[in-house]
Parts: structure tokens; sequence; C-alpha cells
């Protein structure tokens, strides 16, 4: 969708990234003398892919810092567009937009539903989910990243098949693991092979929603395989949308206070 501003200036706009809806919402965007546009990453990732607007990594020291990021560079409007479980990173947006007067907007996917056929487990924190692995061993599919893969450890007895998109290196101490290293989108015929190929007997997910990695869903529904499903973390209570063309139209509407005004044309 092409855009032009209804007032003069540029617009600053802070994105709060790592997601797809980013992505689309910094292409959306891009290559406009109008808008100065900065994507900010947490850095967990090594090797992210290469965006076409500065992208800043790592954090920015907390509420304070961040509040001071936007002042100091003028940021006319925040958009947190960061992952469902990011909650920290999400509460200190809304704490320094609400000290400096940014308006924010956060864009939350919807999260996945139970569909007839889902054998799922909720649990609220990941030491549930390894609870609910139960005592006996199992053969576990770990979908939850890298970061909190470590948790894992208090339950050896089982055999991880864990998937991570960064090297799992030495965080998951157990005697029968096989690390895989992929990045998303995978689609329902080539997770329901992976899950035959390794005997896959329960499946641990976090709700994150999106089409990009609700294949492994698909797949466990289709070969009867119960899926520990991790609840997303509450949000702080700021106006949002569940996309990046939610994103785009809310930039356009231009009904947020002390920020520039795009309309479609």
């Amino acid at each position: 969708m092409d855009t032009a501003f209804l007032t003069s200036g540029t617009m600053r706009i802070l994105i709060l990234g790592g997601t797809g809806e980013a992505s689309t919402l910094v292409r959306s965007l891009a290559g406009r003398a109008d808008l100065s546009v900065t994507l900010s990453l947490a850095g967990r990732t090594a090797a992210p892919k290469p965006e076409p607007v500065p992208t800043r990594i790592g954090g920015f020291g907390g509420i304070e810092g961040l509040a001071d990021y936007l002042k100091a560079d003028a940021i006319d409007c925040l958009i947190d567009a960061t992952h469902p479980f990011a909650a920290t990173m999400s509460h200190h947006a809304a704490c320094a937009a609400a000290l400096t007067a940014v308006p924010i907007l956060a864009i939350r996917r919807s999260a996945w539903t139970r569909e007839p056929g889902d054998l799922w487990i909720e649990v609220d924190r990941m030491d549930e989910a390894v609870a609910a692995l139960g005592s006996a061993p199992r053969r576990v599919f770990l979908t939850i990243g890298r970061q909190e893969a470590g948790v894992f450890a208090a339950a050896p007895q089982h055999t991880y098949l864990a998937r991570t998109v960064e090297p799992l290196g030495g965080i998951l101490p157990v005697p029968h693991l096989t690390a895989l290293e992929a990045r998303g989108p995978f689609d329902v015929a080539s997770e329901a092979a992976l899950m035959r190929t390794n005997g896959i007997e329960i499946l641990v997910s976090k709700n994150a929603g999106g089409a990009a990695t609700y294949g492994k869903i698909a797949a466990a529904r289709t070969l009867g395989i119960p899926v520990v499903m991790v609840r997303r973390p509450g949000k702080p209570d700021v106006p949002s949308v569940p996309d990046a063309a939610g994103a785009l139209s809310w930039l356009e509407a231009g009904d947020h206070a002390g920020s520039s005004t795009l309309r479609a044309v």
C-alpha cells in the first residue's frame, strides 16, 4: 500500500521487532523520504534477517533507558511488534511511552485456539510444562526456543528433540538429546514427517500464534500426539492491532496525539 503524509515533516518511528509482523511493517514503510524508521532487535539471534531500515541490536537499559532513547531521538511513534512472550519488553515499552507521552501501538497476533482433535495440556509456566511430561520416559519434541530449554534438564529421563534457531549449545545437559537448528515457516507435512521419524510422543510449544509455526500443532492433531501448550503471559493495556496491516491503518488514521498523519493514496 502506498502512503503519503497529510502534514509536513518527517515522522520518526521506532519499531521493536523480532517477529514476522515487524518485518512486514518495516517493508511497508521502508524507502520513504518522509519517514525515519528504526528497527530495534533484542540481539538473541546472532544473524538476524537483514531489513531495509536502520537496525539497532541490544537492549535499552530498562524503562528509563528506553524513555531516554525516545526523547533523544525525538521519536514520534513507538510500535511494539515483539514476540507474544516478550512480556518484559512490552512492559518497558508501555511504561516508557507513558513517561514520554509518545504514542504507542502493539501488534498482537491472535493466539492459537484448541480445535476438535487437539490434545492440549495447557500450563502457565515452563516449569509446569516440565512436570506435565510425567515421570515415565517419553520422546519429547521441544519447540520453545533456546532461552528456556535449560529448565527441562530437571527431567533427564526423557529423550528430547529440541529445535531452535540458534545453536542449543550446552544449555540442556541431558543424556538423550538431538539438537536441530532450523528457522520457520514449517508446513504440516514436513512437521508430521519429522515427528514420525523421531517417534515423538509429546510436543512442547508456546502459544505463539500465527501461521509460520502452526504446522507442528496441526501435525500433532493429525498424529494424535498431545501438546503441552504454554499460555501467553499478560501484556500491558495499550492500543493494539493483530497484524502489520492494522498498524499501517493506525498510522494512516492519525488519531494518535502528537504524531504526523499518513493517508492511503
